[in-house]
């Protein structure tokens, strides 16, 4: 029984109270909010809660002080019911008290013109939140969770209970406050009034739905042509994700792994518009596969390459690395007790692998086909440089926000269709996976051998997968080598000059000068990316934490709003966080902290996926025997799940990590001068003609986030399942 079953709670109430009287209140501009510290106690821009409402009027920020006495109050009653409701009505009065007027009154006093009619324009006005309104309604949120937790729900799991409503806030709040804003501008017409009818009018036309195509025309319409690209792409990166995965752990010799492994991932740590590049130096009509055709048989050049193959060859390319993440970890956690025993019932491989080996496969098959589809839908950096008069809705949105036209409306009509097809996927894969049991890792010893792969599936995985990785080094190749020719086409001098112009160092009078003119970007990119990796990883794992250790109401509209991300354009997040993000209550437009909460949310459904699947594997005894034994929830996660869950720790590292290092749509509306990216300086650069630095500065991005995947491989490691590689004696086994 714990003896203290409130210092949580005390925790933070205390808190609370703290920020409400210690912290600057507002957001400071271009300054950091440490750096007034001294002056909380005066100014209308850098006092604390209290002095701004008491000595600069703006009195409902009291509510959120009576919400924190209320809850303080109900530390005087046994904990239960009673309790909880103290706790709840507090937590729940001071935060969307504080939420409510936050919205209400912004810059110039009321936010709404019909409040200006109602009550008169308002004299007092309020900024965007800083970090005492942070920590303050932080604290509210946790004290709302102790109480739903004291009244029963999540079975009294205060653990359980703050992390599903604080993540459930934190996905309102950042993915489906902005999406939403963004979406609402499907129902305006172009004078700006609301109407129904105004969607259909801009989506119900030849060009979206059209079935040209079928009757031997030239074009389907795009929104087919987004569902059909969107399906073949998730069917290639899903079979050879898993081809690869398979060999990876079951066929390659230890010499062989890690070369295979570190070539799989190498697209990924690539921006894609260089692998667009690669491509069309192979395949376009002056790249050398035409030139060899003409040569050898005197077939013209053509742009055959240019069109949907092309699309589907380059995001087959460049998103089949994030199926090998998921699926690798997929693969390791079965259990080779489960084929053994196949195979004591005289099943031979091929029986056992077809019967056994991949029906487990399916929980992995399932998230990797689905993360394939979504992100083929939202990726419209490939469709553009190698789409050529193949539209899907993608590009079709890009042209509608950054054109002349800037139809915000049509480009939010696009983005529902986007949002509709995500969903149906998503409802196929539950139906699909239902309520089997996936379960291979219990908490028995399984020291069994994986069975050997049976020959005719090691001859297909050699047959496709080592092309495939040649094909892939190829490709690298090229970009490579273009950063070290003069002009790529027309001299092939060898140079460094590109390298000394991105990231030349010089000595000066005052010592060592950062001359290039990528070192900003380079150390911003790195930074940012540096600070969101964890972040979404520990966010995404706790999602799919919560989605496999508990059961609530809501919980499918829970997990579909973690997805919610991944089916919408990168273009339209990053304009929907500029229009949510660009006035009180949260100002950030302009900040860092913007394209760190941007990449976030947007490489998050990578974390929940993996996390998901893994946790299918994992039998809930396992949490059950360390409760059993008196540990906490948050003790049982990161001392007994968390190991066996390494895989996905893995990929949702490295995926969050190296996204954020290479995006491109999400956050070229964010940055600014102060925040250049290094993949806006690249664009930049492509812009101006100057391959050279652009492709110089991918192969530095290429060799540091190789070197970032190694570390982060060796600081997490490989978890332990206590199975014996192949040729291991159980006599030496016994013996340790």
């Amino acid at each position: 029984m714990n003896k203290n079953p409130n210092k949580a709670i005390r925790l933070w109430l205390v808190l609370g109270l703290l920020a409400f009287v210690l912290l600057p209140w507002y957001a400071i501009q271009d300054t950091a909010w440490y750096s007034v510290l001294p002056q909380i106690f005066g100014g209308s821009e850098t006092a604390n809660g209290l002095v701004q409402a008491l000595t600069y009027g703006r009195k409902w920020l009291l509510i959120g002080l009576v919400g924190l006495i209320i809850a303080a109050m109900g530390l005087a009653v046994p904990a239960g019911k009673t309790q909880g409701n103290w706790f709840m009505a507090g937590g729940g009065i001071g935060f969307l008290g504080l939420l409510v007027s936050g919205f209400l009154i912004g810059a110039k006093g009321w936010q709404f013109e019909a409040f200006n009619t109602q009550f008169g324009e308002l004299a007092l006005n309020q900024f965007g939140i800083g970090i005492g309104a942070f920590v303050v309604l932080l604290a509210l949120v946790m004290i709302s969770a102790f109480g739903i937790a004291r009244r029963g729900f999540f079975k009294g799991d205060l653990f359980i209970a703050s992390a599903v409503l604080s993540c459930t806030v934190l996905l309102l709040m950042f993915i489906a406050f902005p999406v939403s804003k963004a979406l609402y501008g499907a129902f305006l017409t172009e004078e700006g009034k609301w109407s129904f009818t105004a969607i259909f009018e801009r989506i119900g036309n030849e060009r979206i739905w059209g079935l040209n195509c079928l009757a031997g025309g030239q074009r389907c319409g795009v929104a087919w042509n987004t569902l059909f690209l969107g399906l073949m792409t998730a069917a290639t990166t899903t079979v050879l994700g898993t081809m690869m995965a398979l060999m990876a752990e079951r066929s390659a010799g230890p010499r062989i792994q890690t070369p295979l492994r570190v070539i799989a991932l190498l697209p990924i740590i690539t921006p894609p518009f260089v692998v667009g590049l690669g491509l069309i130096l192979l395949f376009g009509r002056a790249g050398i596969v035409n030139q060899f055709l003409e040569y050898a048989f005197g077939i013209p050049p053509g742009r055959w390459f240019y069109g949907w193959f092309g699309v589907w060859i380059a995001q087959t390319f460049a998103f089949t690395p994030i199926a090998f993440m998921i699926m690798r970890g997929v693969v390791q956690g079965i259990a080779p007790s489960l084929e053994e025993a196949a195979q004591t019932l005289r099943a031979n491989r091929k029986q056992t692998f077809f019967t056994i080996t991949l029906p487990l496969l399916k929980p992995g098959l399932a998230n990797a086909f689905l993360v394939g589809f979504i992100e083929s839908m939202a990726d419209f950096g490939n469709p553009i440089v190698v789409g050529g008069q193949f539209a899907v809705l993608s590009t079709d949105i890009f042209f509608a926000i950054v054109g002349a036209q800037y139809d915000q409306g049509r480009a939010a009509s696009l983005a529902w269709i986007l949002t509709v097809f995500a969903l149906l996927v998503f409802a196929l894969q539950r139906g699909l996976l239902g309520k089997q049991n996936y379960t291979t890792v219990s908490g028995k010893g399984d020291a069994g051998i994986a069975m050997v792969l049976p020959d005719s599936v090691r001859r297909t995985l050699n047959a496709v997968v080592y092309p495939w990785l040649a094909f892939t080094v190829v490709v690298y190749l090229f970009a490579f080598a273009g950063g070290f020719v003069q002009t790529w086409g027309r001299d092939y001098t060898f140079t460094l000059s590109h390298f000394k112009t991105a990231f030349g160092i010089e000595w000066g009078e005052f010592g060592m000068v950062w001359a290039g003119t990528a070192w900003s970007s380079f150390f911003t990119t790195i930074k940012l990316a540096g600070i969101s990796a964890p972040m979404t990883a520990a966010v995404g794992l706790l999602i799919a934490y919560i989605l496999a250790r508990t059961e609530f109401k809501g919980q499918g509209l829970f997990e579909f709003a973690a997805l919610l991300a991944f089916a919408i354009p990168g273009t339209v997040l990053g304009v929907s966080y500029i229009l949510a993000f660009n006035v009180p209550p949260v100002e950030l437009t302009g900040t860092g902290l913007v394209i760190v909460l941007c990449f976030m949310f947007r490489n998050l459904p990578v974390g929940v996926r993996a996390g998901t699947a893994a946790f299918k594997q994992l039998d809930k005894s396992l949490d059950e025997a360390s409760l059993m034994l008196r540990a906490s929830t948050a003790q049982t996660l990161f001392k007994v799940v968390l190991p066996l869950l390494k895989p996905a720790l893995v990929a949702a590292l490295v995926y969050s990590f190296v996204r954020a290092m290479t995006t491109v749509s999400a956050v070229i509306f964010l940055v600014t001068a102060e925040n250049e990216l290094a993949t806006t300086y690249i664009i930049g650069r492509v812009g101006n003609g100057d391959y050279g630095v652009a492709l110089a500065y991918c192969t530095v991005l290429i060799i540091l986030m190789s070197l970032a995947i190694a570390l982060i491989q060796f600081l997490v490691g490989e978890r332990k399942l206590g199975r014996r590689k192949a040729g291991t004696p159980a006599t030496a086994l016994a013996a340790h």
